[in-house]
């Protein structure tokens, strides 16, 4: 029965109609629910017009439309602060109750709480529903009924919990009850009605849950051997789906079903693979329950170390941040982020080592450029994994285990390939000496046309003597 006579589902980190959680519950609920996307001005005031993400959201949300509209309802679409927009059409639409699914970054948190006291003055209610994570909030907790710290007792508590809840697909039911879009709500939006363009090198992974489906499937056969190709950035090792993952546009429970079937059967590659999706669920927890991370230190004890600053910190943050540090791997990282918006998962570990602890600057400059590149940014990922290298958060690598940047070249590119796609300068150069190129002698050098210091840079630190200084730098922490 339902509960509400007209409602409003707000489409926002699920832009899907399959195995949306959220969705569901409102059609069990209302006699009538509308769609609605607000394109928040909040949020894209502080991106620049070329920005992928918005064009990837927009190709997102039209193939979201058009599912809507096969489906014999439609989609609206807003341009404006979510803040407004939604109580606007919630009054507008006559909607008793506006559903959405929950978000757990503070400030959607605190953007949910004004919209919830705006829709309560008219009489009306925010009801926000778990769908982008397994679990959430206060769903695993320690023996204690705290949140966890660390990660493996979460991971372990984590699938000792998975039998309890249900990753079966959840089938959007009365799909009867969507409405279509009345005339006079009707809205058109293009990006340059937004005052953005669609970029030079957009996203290379198809936009929308069809996207999605069709990057999984291709991943699916590869899933066995993931535990043996995930880190090495030459070779097809990852799903590639973070970005879809970020916008909600494939269900994480068809994600954790699926690998979780694969690994009763066997799969090694299926059971590291689930172990990175847990990482995302605890991420979210970690930020959920300890908000002050998105400013601070997960340790509070460590907000007492001194970054380096000053000129020429900017100058080694401006060579980190180009791709022109001298350390092929490093660069290679970051142009393929500048240039594609992506970065290798082992490359984000090494490129942020090299930051905070050869270069000595703080985390969180690294962490606002990541911010502003990454297709699949989420502040907790990525809050996460930059505080893990640098040492400062929770399940942190021990301050004194420094990536060495040539070591891990020598590792995970052993042939240089990866290095060669986004530093031709270096194409030249043997597997051998790709990876330290001011190792080799000035005649190798010449023979293969690279002048150190002009095509290419040397090294703007020394790794050992960068070392040391690292664990001085963090002996304020020491026990």
């Amino acid at each position: 029965m339902a509960q509400f006579e007209h409602g409003l589902m707000w489409f926002r980190r699920d832009l899907r109609i399959d195995d949306n959680a959220t969705l569901r519950e409102a059609l069990q609920q209302c006699k009538t629910l509308f769609c609605v996307f607000v394109f928040d001005t909040d949020i894209l005031m502080s991106l620049p017009a070329d920005d992928r993400r918005v064009s990837f959201i927009y190709e997102s949300v039209a193939e979201l439309g058009a599912r809507l509209q096969a489906a014999g309802a439609g989609l609206i679409v807003r341009h404006g602060s979510a803040l407004g927009a939604i109580p606007e059409l919630a009054q507008l639409l006559r909607g008793d109750v506006v559903y959405a699914g929950r978000d757990y970054e503070p400030q959607a948190q605190t953007r949910d709480d004004l919209v919830s006291i705006a829709l309560q003055r008219e009489g009306r209610r925010l009801v926000l529903c778990k769908d982008h994570v397994i679990f959430e909030k206060n769903d695993v907790l320690n023996g204690e009924g705290k949140p966890y710290r660390v990660f493996t007792p979460y991971k372990n508590a984590w699938l000792k919990a998975l039998p309890s809840v249900s990753t079966r697909v959840v089938d959007a039911l009365f799909l009867d009850r969507l409405a279509s879009v009345p005339t006079h709500v009707l809205t058109h939006c293009t990006l340059g009605d937004m005052g953005f363009i669609r970029p030079e090198h957009p996203i290379t992974v198809a936009a929308g849950s069809r996207g999605a489906q069709a990057l999984y499937a291709d991943f699916l056969p590869r899933l066995d051997a993931y535990h043996q190709r995930r880190d090495f950035p030459a070779l097809k090792g990852p799903s590639y789906l973070s970005v879809h993952l970020r916008f909600g546009t494939i269900s994480i429970r068809q994600l954790v079903r699926d690998a979780s079937q694969a690994m009763a059967a066997g799969s090694t590659g299926a059971q590291t693979w689930l172990s990175e999706l847990i990482w995302r669920d605890f991420y979210f927890m970690i930020l959920y329950h300890f908000p002050h991370v998105a400013e601070k230190c997960f340790k509070p004890e460590y907000d007492g170390i001194s970054w380096e600053s000053g000129v020429e910190a900017d100058d080694r943050f401006e060579a980190w941040r180009t791709g022109m540090t001298g350390f092929p791997i490093v660069d290679a990282a970051m142009r393929q982020l500048n240039q594609t918006g992506y970065m290798h998962n082992r490359l984000r570990m090494i490129a942020a080592s090299f930051l905070t602890k050869d270069l000595g600057i703080d985390w969180r400059r690294g962490e606002r450029y990541f911010a502003l590149k990454l297709n699949d940014f989420d502040l907790a990922a990525n809050n996460g994994g930059w505080q893990w290298a640098a040492s400062t958060g929770c399940d942190a690598q021990p301050y004194f285990r420094i990536f060495n940047p040539v070591e891990q070249s020598r590792k995970f590119d052993p042939q240089g390939r990866f290095i060669r796609r986004y530093v031709s300068e270096l194409e030249t150069l043997s597997g051998k000496d790709i990876h330290a190129p001011w190792l080799m002698s000035k005649e190798a050098l010449k023979d293969a046309k690279v002048e150190l210091g002009r095509v290419y840079p040397l090294p703007i630190v020394d790794h050992a003597s960068a070392r040391k200084v690292a664990l001085a730098r963090y002996g304020i922490v020491k026990k």
